[in-house]
């Protein structure tokens, strides 16, 4: 007969374990992984997905189960398997008060353990390890117990949204993603091997393109080569041998007036010049305020057949141009070249300083020095975030102390920060 009882307690153990890793599997199972399982057909898919949208009438369904399995316990393992040991102890020599204290102490002990591994911490781990498979193997069995017992999980279901309204959370779950959840899948992605670290690298890239804006992208007026049309061809023409570029900016006299984009395929071809008439040539460029999300300029330059938008501010000032080779570089990092011979936005050094230079967009350099950044601000690089904290042009070993960093002024370029150290602060040491 103690082997039956035995035999029960642990059955209803499973049973419990089932429930707990049931609950569990549902409430994590993710949707979006869910519903091309249902697509496919996976048996129980689609029955995941009603449960996980009604976690009121599921989690009653389970909180039934967990609660009359957990009254049988209790009645076997001190009416039954207590007595039992306490009438061992009681024959061995100990007090009938003793015995039976010692008796029901011991299996109740002994049961909440197994309760504690087999019906909860193991299975809920294995609901963890892959919710979305466990939970279309429950679901179909929950999705039965809770129409078995629909009137008392109606009841339920009832009561708790009442206490719910009753503590001002009577709205219905706002079910959202975070831009930081997103980040830190990408991370642990990348720690179990789906994603290379330059797969990350390229995503956090693009987040990160969806908050900057055009101005932090582009190419500045002063690195723009452009084309005066009021000078003759030969002028123009060392302008375009002396430059990298193969779109060149047009404008009559006044460079903030610029009219168009000429390409130098449309200039010269295998044989030599094709015309010497460059007015010509010009195609016309859509004019992008400074202020427009990069994700919107890319839109722009989209459907742009020059393939060159020209940044312009609210006076009307020319700032500078956008390519698709921009966004590119803004995704995926520079690209070396004979003028900047491949120079990096930041080097990290052997004492842990970080050599950054002054063209870096601000929010990659947020990104590592973990700064905190204001969602609107008037700059988007490096250089722009120092002239803010300092308040005025520094000089040459100017320092400042910022965000935890102590950064130095290591190069000027004109009337532009080149280079810029930071040095991470040492944290106040406790006094006593």
């Amino acid at each position: 007969m103690v082997y039956v009882e035995l035999a029960l307690v642990l059955l209803l153990t499973v049973i419990n374990g089932a429930f707990a890793m049931s609950e569990l599997a549902v409430v994590s199972a993710r949707p979006a992984r869910l519903r091309p399982m249902a697509e496919r057909g996976v048996a129980g898919a689609e029955k995941a997905l009603a449960l996980g949208a009604d976690p009121g009438k599921f989690l009653s369904s389970v909180q039934i189960g967990i609660t009359l399995i957990g009254i049988l316990s209790g009645a076997v393992s001190g009416a039954t398997l207590g007595q039992r040991l306490a009438g061992a102890l009681g024959e061995a020599g100990l007090s009938p008060g003793l015995a039976s204290g010692l008796g029901v102490g011991i299996v109740v002990t002994l049961i909440t353990y197994l309760q504690l591994i087999i019906g909860e911490l193991v299975p809920k781990q294995i609901a963890l390890r892959d919710p979305e498979r466990v939970a279309c193997l429950v679901a179909p069995f929950m999705t039965g117990l809770a129409k078995v017992a629909s009137p008392i999980v109606w009841v339920l279901d009832r009561s708790g949204k009442l206490v719910l309204k009753l503590l001002g959370q009577s709205g219905d779950e706002e079910k959202s993603i975070t831009e930081e959840e997103v980040k830190s899948i990408v991370a642990e992605a990348e720690s179990a091997g789906v994603l290379e670290p330059s797969e990350r690298r390229i995503i956090s890239s693009v987040m990160r393109l969806s908050d900057r804006q055009v101005q932090s992208v582009m190419t500045p007026r002063v690195d723009v080569d452009m084309i005066d049309l009021s000078e003759d061809f030969d002028e123009n023409r060392k302008v375009i041998m002396g430059s990298r570029h193969s779109r060149f900016p047009a404008h009559e006299g006044d460079p903030d007036e610029i009219i168009g984009v000429i390409w130098i395929r449309d200039i010269f071809d295998e044989t030599g010049v094709r015309t010497r008439d460059l007015r010509s040539l010009v195609r016309e460029a859509p004019i992008i305020p400074e202020g427009l999300e990069a994700l919107d300029a890319v839109d722009v330059l989209r459907k742009s057949t020059a393939h060159m938008g020209l940044i312009h501010d609210e006076y009307g000032n020319f700032l500078g141009v956008i390519t698709p080779a921009d966004v590119l570089e803004a995704i995926v990092g520079a690209f070396a070249s004979d003028s900047d011979e491949g120079e990096e936005a930041m080097v990290l050094r052997p004492d842990g300083s970080i050599l950054v230079s002054g063209w870096a967009p601000i929010s990659d350099v947020a990104e590592v020095l973990n700064l905190n950044l204001p969602k609107r601000r008037g700059y988007e690089t490096a250089a722009g975030f120092l002239i803010q904290v300092f308040g005025v042009l520094p000089k040459v070993g100017d320092r400042i102390q910022a965000e935890g960093w102590e950064f130095e002024i290591m190069d000027l370029d004109g009337r532009r920060i080149d280079k810029i150290l930071a040095s991470p602060l040492a944290p106040p040491s406790a006094e006593g």
